[in-house]
């Protein structure tokens, strides 16, 4: 049961937005509530439950030009043919290229750290340990698709310092930037449709 005076949240990995899910769920209560209205409440409930997500995902940017930043390195390495490597694989250092990360069920993935949203059960996810970042700074990293990313360094998960995301553009959804320090870093990607995660890190400084 939700403490009183806080807002419900959606069941994660539902993808619905809160306020979305607050109004449906407040729709629901009181079809309960109110028996005689109870078809129509829960008529209400439903089309919010099915309606808001899609409302979400129009508000989202679209196009390769709508990223807060240019992408056109990331997009290079993107649509190059990139490396592939089995989740749980080690490098020794920061790729020159894309990786092709092959992932498993979420139910699977055996990840290292708990990932700070927890995937659906039915999404992919796996990881890549980089032994050695040379030098520290900011980097992108860039996905081809949705998914969520997780930067684990010196035992604990790094916070984005800068995010951007768009649909419709060729081979680019996602950049997220992180401060990295030298070092080893993990890289965990989660809530993935498919099986394939495709990746590109690079310097920003």
């Amino acid at each position: 049961m939700a403490a009183r005076g806080r807002k419900p949240a959606p069941p994660s990995g539902t993808g619905v937005p809160t306020n979305c899910y607050s109004a449906a769920l407040r729709a629901e209560r009181w079809s309960l509530a109110m028996p005689i209205a109870r078809a129509r409440w829960g008529a209400i409930a439903l089309i919010l439950a099915v309606l808001c997500p899609f409302a979400a995902s129009a508000a989202e940017p679209s196009g390769c030009g709508a990223f807060e930043w240019p992408i056109d390195r990331e997009r290079a390495l993107l649509t190059a043919e990139p490396a592939s490597l089995a989740s749980g694989a080690e490098l020794q250092a920061l790729p020159a290229t894309a990786l092709a990360l092959k992932l498993r069920p979420a139910t699977d993935a055996a990840l290292p750290a708990p990932p700070e949203r927890a995937p659906a059960p039915d999404r992919y996810a796996g990881f890549v340990r980089i032994k050695q970042v040379a030098k520290a700074g900011t980097y992108t990293i860039a996905l081809s698709s949705a998914g969520w990313i997780d930067v684990v360094q010196d035992g604990r998960t790094l916070k984005p310092t800068g995010f951007s995301g768009a649909t419709d553009c060729d081979s680019v959804r996602k950049l997220v930037r992180y401060q990295l320090g030298a070092g080893e870093v993990l890289l965990q990607i989660s809530g993935v449709t498919a099986d394939t995660a495709h990746i590109a890190i690079l310097s920003v400084d």
